[in-house]
């Protein structure tokens, strides 16, 4: 049986290097960028970036993996507002607008991510988040606040379909529009 050892502080820090740079790159140059780019963008050696990451699709899956980790825990902390007294409604609302916005950001990385196979698997963070979320929903239809047959699955679903590839004033508008679907 192998154990895998935790990474020195320097490789903690390439690794967390390689991870920013993989996402900004993705983001302007679109998923074609190649490793070696990524690696001299991030100031290291391609050979670093190998150990780190052997396949482009592996470190692809890390970025997509960190964001809904980043996600994960913007959902738990709304829950945590909610469970203090916050109301259900505008924390979903608020989470609504901040995955929208992350989307509309991170849209070259869902389609690399897409194009090199790597999916959105479903991480710890997908199942953290996902529960957080059906707390706040089940809060907020508990008080009302929210609509009896609005589900998790229906929120990816207005973000799936959501115009994320327009202007933020466009997706801002839409926002508003369909806040009123969240209500009862």
């Amino acid at each position: 049986m192998h154990v895998k050892q935790p990474l020195r502080a320097d490789a903690q820090r390439n690794r967390a290097r390689i991870l920013q740079t993989a996402r900004a790159q993705i983001i302007e140059h679109g998923p074609d960028v190649g490793m070696s780019e990524i690696a001299s963008a991030a100031g290291l050696a391609v050979g670093t970036l190998y150990r780190h990451f052997p396949t482009k699709t592996d470190l692809v899956a890390a970025v997509v993996t960190e964001q809904i980790e980043r996600l994960a825990d913007a959902t738990e902390a709304a829950w945590g507002r909610v469970e203090t007294g916050a109301p259900a409604s505008e924390e979903l609302y608020v989470f609504l607008c901040r995955v929208v916005e992350a989307a509309a950001d991170n849209g070259a990385l869902k389609v690399a991510a897409q194009t090199l196979g790597t999916g959105f698997a479903c991480p710890p963070a997908a199942v953290r988040g996902t529960a957080a979320l059906r707390k706040i929903i089940g809060a907020g239809q508990g008080s009302g606040s929210i609509r009896e047959d609005l589900t998790v699955p229906d929120l990816y679903l207005l973000v799936a379909t959501g115009p994320l590839d327009h202007p933020k004033q466009t997706r801002e508008r839409w926002l508003e529009l369909i806040r009123p679907c969240l209500l009862p």
